[in-house]
């Protein structure tokens, strides 16, 4: 079968192989809203848009940068660096849409020819490392648009780049969905984290119930719960309310609950707590680029040898100290390894972990704070463009908390362990589905494996 359908020079199906331009180098700037201008950090390992990565300009920009406008069905190739040889294929709901001198824009002739199809054999494993092998090793490694159009792809029957799309296409489809609900399974988490020890939510909700049985309101609803009377509260179980203050005092950052108290970060959290692990032997190894901005956990990680990095265990969050890894939001908590397995990673990592009895997502949720992350890159230090964190300064970043042995804590833990649990397993089934596309996507596009065979993978995955 893979020798009928023979090979074809990508330059040969493609209307145009051109790429984008940064608007500062012609005399524009990127704007807070507006045309989504996607970078080469935007196109992920699974072959998609992480639209929380996408920058913008301006509609009169986008216009003045015509070479470098996207369309829908383009597909994108990041050329130099470290994120050289990613590839995605561009939705409708990414354009109208710009790209930088960094991204290939393969924009593909019409009929005949599956967008689809073309972008996996463009995604497969095997060609981006022989990208990443083969290219010249400057400043940084690069590909140009003439090597890029040379790149061959088989061509098949287009039923057969159809129905090939489609199968990958569904492992893909599921993939996407477990990170939509993980997304929002982490919201959740996020929301309550934010109500209860930011906002002080509960105490708020106390006094303000306490106010409306005095004017003669009603708040109970039927189920027993609290309607929020505070804005932007959360409903409020009256078993959690009983655990908090019904009242707030003074302190030197403004009202806190009654009873709690104004810590010192290292009060509450471990910063880079000893592991150990021996120089030489092979242990999970997560590097930077995979470290997550927006959900828990990596998509990956490798073995590698122990060098100098930092080590961490499960229970562990990671926060990248350097620019612009900790500006863009790279945070981890560690939750894939084995029972008693440590792993180490990049020196630009700092490792928190909460003491006692403080559930260990406790470190993670405060992390990804806004509150937690201003203040981290406010203490960052060094030359330009190589800024980082010095890691004792964290001592000085102050939080309000309950004592550790607080139910309060126990009960947190109680409502957001669960949803990490479930993002855990959709992360989990996610990762197997991936490996299983991998393994499919060159067997199908060389025509070793068919598709009725496929399918039947397929079937029993999702």
């Amino acid at each position: 079968m893979a020798s009928e359908w023979g090979h074809i020079r990508l330059r040969d199906i493609c209307e145009v192989i051109t790429k984008g331009t940064t608007p500062t180098t012609i005399g524009y700037e990127f704007s807070d809203s507006g045309i989504n201008f996607i970078k080469s950090e935007c196109l992920t390992y699974e072959g998609a848009i992480d639209s929380s990565k996408i920058a913008f300009i301006s509609p009169q920009t986008h216009q003045a940068m015509s070479r470098s406008q996207i369309q829908a069905n383009d597909i994108l190739m990041s050329m130099a660096g470290v994120y050289l040889g990613k590839v995605a294929l561009v939705s409708e709901e990414h354009t109208p849409a710009n790209t930088n001198q960094a991204v290939a824009i393969i924009r593909l002739k019409p009929g005949g020819i599956s967008h689809r199809f073309v972008a996996y054999c463009l995604r497969r494993p095997s060609l981006r490392t022989s990208i990443i092998n083969g290219v010249a090793q400057s400043a940084q490694p690069n590909i140009n648009l003439r090597d890029i159009g040379n790149l061959t792809v088989p061509l098949p029957p287009l039923k057969d780049q159809q129905a090939i799309a489609c199968i990958l296409g569904a492992l893909d489809d599921k993939i996407e969905l477990n990170r939509r609900m993980n997304e929002t399974l982490q919201g959740i988490a996020q929301a309550i984290f934010k109500s209860w020890f930011v906002d002080f939510d509960p105490v708020r909700e106390k006094m303000e119930r306490e106010a409306a049985k005095t004017q003669g309101r009603k708040e109970e609803n039927q189920d027993n719960s609290f309607a929020p009377l505070h804005p932007g509260a959360l409903v409020l179980n009256p078993a959690i309310a009983d655990l908090f203050p019904t009242e707030f005092e003074d302190s030197d950052l403004g009202e806190i609950p009654r009873g709690w108290e104004v810590h010192a970060l290292p009060d509450i959290l471990e910063i880079n707590p000893s592991r150990q692990l021996s120089r030489g032997t092979l242990a999970p190894y997560l590097d930077m680029a995979r470290m997550p901005t927006q959900g828990h956990a990596p998509d990956a990680w490798i073995e590698r040898e122990v060098g100098s990095g930092i080590k961490f265990r499960n229970g562990d969050t990671l926060v990248a100290r350097i620019t612009p890894c900790l500006e863009n939001g790279k945070t981890a908590y560690v939750d894939f390894l084995k029972d008693g397995e440590v792993g180490w990673g990049s020196t630009e990592y700092i490792v928190l972990r909460p003491r006692g009895p403080i559930p260990t997502i406790f470190a993670y949720l405060l992390a990804r704070s806004n509150e937690f992350r201003t203040f981290a890159i406010q203490q960052m230090t060094g030359s330009s463009g190589r800024q980082r964190v010095p890691a004792d300064s964290l001592a000085q970043y102050e939080l309000v908390a309950p004592a550790a042995d607080s139910p309060v804590f126990t009960t947190f833990g109680r409502a957001v362990n669960p949803l990490f649990e479930r993002i855990r397993s959709g992360m989990e089934q996610s990762r197997a589905l991936a490996a299983l596309r991998d393994t499919l996507l060159p067997r199908l596009i060389s025509g070793e494996l068919r598709v009725p065979d496929a399918e039947k993978f397929v079937e029993a995955a999702v």
